[in-house]
């Protein structure tokens, strides 16, 4: 049963490219076009169906029953220069799909429950032909290809009582890692080609909410526990031919737990929303040990509504959790492997009613180039430099009754 499991998701990820880049860390700003068209807001501003993740107290207002599926196309553009003859090398992993899948449902009595299927993170490069070469001595970019997917599967229950509702949403998460390189390292070991195959693992977690709305106020808060998976084979074996045995780095890769608060405001069609999260990589299993920091997330978002339409548009701004490390090594694999550097998001989006069952939503995240240099002369004789920009695509189809 596990094994058909697997195998079920694992064609559901399948979905995406080569990776996937999300943009606060390895997450999505946020879940859904409605919440991406708005900086990611989510805690304290109900989008239906779609709330389930964000907070699930806020699937109560939802009048019947609810479906949005959709995606997101991600087009990142990604680029690293360890300092060698050749210049910096641009990483094929330029776009990835992400799915979800979101349903929802009012039965009574102040009681809502729904179901969910999330692309909720990733990350990883391409840059396969860029390997050092024994014969002129030429550094590249080592043939690096990583590729980190996570899903995640939720079935959130709520119960609303006058103007507050509380929702609680079990987890279980998918997800998969594959690093892999070829060529010579920059200490000396040769490796024709140390593919681990793609490793996958099954966590548990919960996400918990809580809301209050009366007259045009929402206030909303939020907690997402951590989920530990482990990629048996990935981490420790890139560690040790980069020379980081020493270190002692596991398998373990924690997507770590989260707190937030959010509050919108709606008169005469207009919301303003605000949403603050804190997300905790410095104390989570595998992030931890490559030195990143947490991330304050602040997000901003407006909408104008109608009865047919609405039109949208965002913030969200985070300091990016990698920072240089006394280690070369990890400075390395951070920047050649992990660049999740970005910080800036800005969102527009919209809907339109087809329907008195349908709509349709879209939302453009743009995000500017960020770019970090670490020194990496013990591995690469200088310092190593990233640039990563994004530009997404998200659409949703929705049927309410």
């Amino acid at each position: 049963m596990k094994r058909t499991i697997k195998l079920a998701v694992a064609a559901a990820v399948a979905l995406t490219s080569t990776a996937a880049f999300a943009t606060n860390g390895d997450h999505l700003i946020g879940m859904g076009a409605k919440a991406r068209g708005m900086g990611g807001v989510g805690i304290g501003m109900s989008h239906g169906a779609e709330s389930g993740l964000a907070n699930p107290a806020l699937i109560t207002t939802v009048k019947g029953t609810e479906i949005s599926f959709g995606g997101t196309i991600f087009m990142p553009d990604v680029e690293t220069d360890v300092g060698a003859a050749d210049g910096a090398h641009k990483s094929d992993a330029d776009l990835s799909v992400i799915p979800e899948v979101a349903i929802a449902q009012n039965i009574g009595n102040g009681l809502s429950w729904g179901i969910g299927m999330y692309g909720t993170a990733g990350m990883g490069t391409d840059y396969r032909g860029t390997a050092m070469s024994p014969t002129t001595g030429v550094l590249g970019n080592f043939d690096m290809v990583t590729n980190l997917q996570l899903m995640q599967f939720a079935v959130p229950v709520a119960y609303k009582v006058g103007a507050f509702s509380v929702g609680i949403a079990p987890v279980l998460q998918y997800g998969s890692l594959d690093i892999n390189y070829n060529g010579v390292t920059p200490l000396g070991a040769t490796f024709a080609s140390n593919t681990q195959g793609v490793a996958q693992d099954f966590g548990i977690g919960y996400n918990i909410g809580a809301a209050y709305a009366e007259e045009g106020l929402t206030v909303g808060a939020s907690y997402k526990s951590a989920i530990d998976m482990k990629y048996t084979g990935q981490i420790s074996a890139a560690a040790a031919d980069f020379g980081l045995g020493a270190l002692g780095l596991t398998d373990h890769l924690e997507q770590p737990a989260e707190i937030g608060v959010g509050v919108s405001y709606t008169i005469s069609g207009n919301t303003i929303a605000l949403d603050y999260k804190r997300i905790n990589w410095a104390s989570a299993k595998g992030y931890k040990d490559f030195g990143w920091e947490d991330q304050n997330v602040y997000m901003i978002g407006y909408q104008y509504a109608q009865d047919a339409w609405a039109v949208r548009a965002g913030y969200n701004y985070a300091k990016s959790p990698i920072v240089e490390q006394a280690n070369p090594g990890l400075n390395l694999l951070n920047l050649l492997g992990f660049p999740a550097i970005v910080e800036q998001h800005y969102t527009v989006g919209g809907s339109y009613t087809l329907s008195k069952v349908t709509s349709v939503d879209l939302a453009y995240v743009y995000v500017p180039e960020a770019s970090e240099t670490f020194n990496t002369a013990a591995y690469t004789g200088g310092n190593t430099t990233t640039k990563h920009s994004q530009d997404a695509l998200s659409m949703q189809l929705n049927f309410a009754f």
